[in-house]
């Protein structure tokens, strides 16, 4: 059998369990952008220091370093919408224990982040397994590239652009309520997967196959990816941005909300991460047309200049509305890098490598952001939060020689082409 480029055909329905798949997806990132709002609320509220504060950061990323390659691995086991929908019914009962520890007075930074860690540990299992039913529901790979900008862009408006208004809003009732709503949208999100039709596994090697040992098994995506430059390259750039953005986002609440520098109000800050949101919609939405017009090397690219822009500026100014158009440029760029980074990654491995892979490259490029989330507090607490910034707006201007470097053109373009067999 051959593999042979060839010209698209014209685009193909999405289907019913695409949609299924979209608006569970929807509903529960509604409830991720909820508590990524409020969570560090709380945390202001329990505690002054710096360091405590950016551990929430900490908690909700260290399941990828420390889980990630068995999610991966238990999600090329198992049926993939049905993890998908077990994990957030956990996440449902970790919140509203949350709730009811914010109404009766008895929360703590303990029990913050031990939730932190539940909802953590659930991203690595749900994200890894939407990685791996994206291709599942869009069997025609010319629809790739518009499945994944139409999930980008539904993550995006719940988790971003609505949630972190509402989250704002919510919390000005009560921190209660905003936790009390996330656990109910991700009981919602079941409502989606229920459109689904069929069962999700990944494809099984025959009865008759002896099974590797385990410890290859969970390591098999790690190795995919290694063997693979352009995967290998594109993982370990995404990891260097990440510590960066890690470090950013582990002290923005500090340094923007009062009595921060910036001054912003609770609900204020919500709309400031909206700005980021609508940049990252307006980036999904467009990342088609641009790749057919810049090519994907170039739109890439633009990603890490935002990078730089977006945890540099607040080094440079505390006015609030030059921040926002740093997180729009920012987020848009962030949008494109995961949306072809999701469509090479999806046409160069095997189905079912798919869960592993995934999961291989979220534990590289994820794994760092506890450490950048823990160094931002560190340097935060040591010498003040804008020295965070001041840090990682000049080291990050090493990305793009890195980039320059590692991605090629060719094989970039080649991952990317329509192909028959």
């Amino acid at each position: 059998m051959t593999t042979s480029l060839v010209t698209a055909s014209p685009p193909k329905a999405l289907g019913r369990d695409f949609t299924g798949l979209w608006t569970a997806t929807g509903l529960a990132n509604l409830g991720d952008g909820l508590y990524l709002l409020v969570l560090p609320l709380i945390a202001l509220q329990l505690t002054t220091s710096a360091g405590l504060i950016a551990g929430v950061t900490v908690m909700l990323t260290l399941a990828w370093p420390v889980f990630g390659f068995q999610a991966g691995l238990l999600v090329d086991r198992v049926d993939r919408r049905r993890m998908v929908a077990g994990v957030n019914l956990v996440r449902a009962v970790a919140l509203a224990a949350l709730t009811v520890a914010l109404l009766t007075g008895s929360a703590s930074v303990i029990l913050l982040y031990a939730v932190a860690l539940v909802l953590g540990v659930g991203e690595t299992l749900v994200d890894t397994s939407l990685a791996a039913l994206v291709p599942q529901t869009v069997p025609h790979q010319e629809n790739l590239g518009r499945a994944n900008a139409r999930l980008e862009v539904a993550q995006t408006v719940t988790n971003q652009f609505i949630g972190p208004p509402l989250g704002g809003l919510l919390a000005g009732f009560g921190l209660a309520w905003a936790t009390g709503t996330s656990a109910l949208l991700y009981v919602g999100a079941l409502a989606g997967l229920a459109l689904m039709r069929g069962r999700y596994r990944a494809a099984v090697t025959a009865p008759s196959t002896p099974r590797p040992p385990l410890r290859q098994e969970i390591l098999a995506g790690l190795r995919f990816t290694w063997a693979n430059p352009l995967l290998r390259n594109l993982t370990l750039i995404t990891a260097a941005m990440n510590v960066f953005w890690a470090a950013w986002v582990a002290v923005l609440v500090i340094y923007v909300v009062a009595p921060g520098p910036v001054g912003l109000s609770t609900p204020q800050y919500g709309l400031l991460l909206i700005v980021m949101a609508a940049g990252g919609i307006a980036g999904a939405n467009a990342v088609e047309p641009l790749r057919r017009r810049l090519g994907a090397r170039r739109l890439l690219a633009l990603d890490v200049v935002g990078t730089i822009v977006l945890v540099g500026t607040p080094a440079l100014t505390t006015n609030p509305f030059l921040l926002a158009a740093a997180m729009f440029v920012g987020g848009a760029g962030s949008a494109v890098w995961r949306v072809i980074v999701a469509m090479v990654r999806q046409t160069v491995t095997p189905a079912e490598l798919l869960g592993r892979v995934y999961s291989a490259n979220r534990v590289v490029s994820w794994g760092v952001l506890p450490i950048g989330a823990a160094l931002g507090g560190v340097v935060a607490q040591a010498y003040g939060v804008r020295a965070v910034f001041v840090v990682a707006g000049l080291a990050s201007f090493g990305l793009l020689a890195a980039y320059a470097a590692a991605i090629k053109p060719g094989p970039l373009a080649l991952a990317l082409a329509p192909k028959a067999t």
